[in-house]
């Protein structure tokens, strides 16, 4: 459970990141922006392996670079949800899935398979 609750705040840091720094993303309140990260885990659960198996033949002749528009998408979902939570535009959506990916690529790196942060020591 605490894993599950630590990987919402850090997808709700890269929403936030991506509200701060890619024009054309606004996310009015701090409920909005708790609430999008927890959609945005569930779409990432539910509606994304099925769009990955339903875009199978496009992602394969696009060398997997097709998955890139599936990622934008389920963020593009999640503000076609909520309301607080406005993408402008495809490329926005894209860009701050860009943003929301490489924050939670860091982020989750220190995160152990338990949920617990793990520092890691040189040993000399």
């Amino acid at each position: 459970m605490r894993g599950l609750i630590l990987r919402t705040l850090i997808s709700a840091l890269g929403l936030w990141l991506a509200a701060r720094f890619v024009d054309g993303i606004r996310i009015e309140e701090d409920a909005t922006l708790l609430l999008a990260a927890v959609l945005l885990g569930m779409a990432n659960a539910v509606v994304r392996p099925i769009a990955l198996v339903l875009t199978f033949p496009i992602t394969i002749v696009t060398l997997g670079l097709f998955v890139f528009v599936i990622n934008a998408a389920m963020l593009y979902l999640v503000a076609w949800l909520l309301t607080g939570f406005v993408i402008d535009g495809w490329w926005s959506a894209f860009l701050g899935w860009v943003v929301v990916g490489l924050t939670s690529w860091v982020a989750s790196s220190f995160v152990g398979p338990r949920g617990q942060i793990e520092i890691l020591e040189v040993r000399r």
